[in-house]
């Protein structure tokens, strides 16, 4: 897997991996890599589907939802994932022909929680509060140091699960309890509580 992350990196060239905010490794764990779309990912029915309309809306739906905090928190990056997921890693990409984890991540915050966050995850780290493992809430910056010369960065969506853009699948769910993010586990940041993330979930939908 290193020589692949290596050719991938050499491919894009040095100009585009100065614009990269992240790279994760694409070592995952079997039950991660099969049938993901076929789980039942949690905050969703059985029966849930991807694939939307072009008319559907889950940000509006999340923000309609008369939830406590951090509940709406979640329900939003969970439209969020809903969103998103699929698309595929690129380094340096931010948009949905491609994203890379750190673009991922601001993405969300500017449009889900009305919060402008830096561009790379060398700055993201540095944003908000530090929080320990045990201590995460919904909406809490998750941070690793894969092998490899890029740090990585996920949202936590609770219940042991948080969304990134992986470099072998794109934008998904990955639990934290996972062997490999377990064992690269850095840190996590708290940006804003979830009281005041679910307020601005709610105040961007009036305007």
């Amino acid at each position: 897997m290193v020589a692949t992350r290596s050719s991938r990196i050499l491919m894009l060239g040095v100009s585009l991996a100065l614009l990269a905010g992240c790279a994760s490794s694409a070592k995952q764990s079997q039950g991660e890599a099969d049938d993901y779309f076929a789980r039942n990912l949690p905050g969703m029915p059985a029966s849930w589907n991807p694939m939307m309309s072009p008319v559907d809306n889950p940000i509006l739906q999340a923000r309609s939802l008369h939830n406590p905090p951090p509940e709406l928190v979640r329900q939003a990056l969970l439209a969020q994932h809903e969103r998103w997921a699929g698309t595929p890693y690129r380094l340096g990409g931010t948009g949905e022909r491609g994203i890379d984890c750190s673009a991922l991540v601001q993405n969300v915050f500017s449009e889900t929680f009305r919060l402008d966050l830096p561009r790379s995850t060398g700055e993201q780290v540095h944003e908000g509060s530090p929080v320990s493992r045990g201590e995460l809430q919904v909406g809490d910056l998750v941070f690793f140091r894969p092998p490899g010369p890029y740090d990585h960065v996920g949202i936590y969506v609770g219940d042991g699960y948080f969304l990134h853009a992986s470099t072998s699948q794109g934008v998904m769910l990955s639990e934290l309890d996972n062997v490999y993010w377990q064992r690269y586990f850095w840190q996590a940041r708290r940006t804003l509580e979830p009281t005041t993330l679910a307020r601005r979930v709610a105040s961007a939908g009036e305007g």
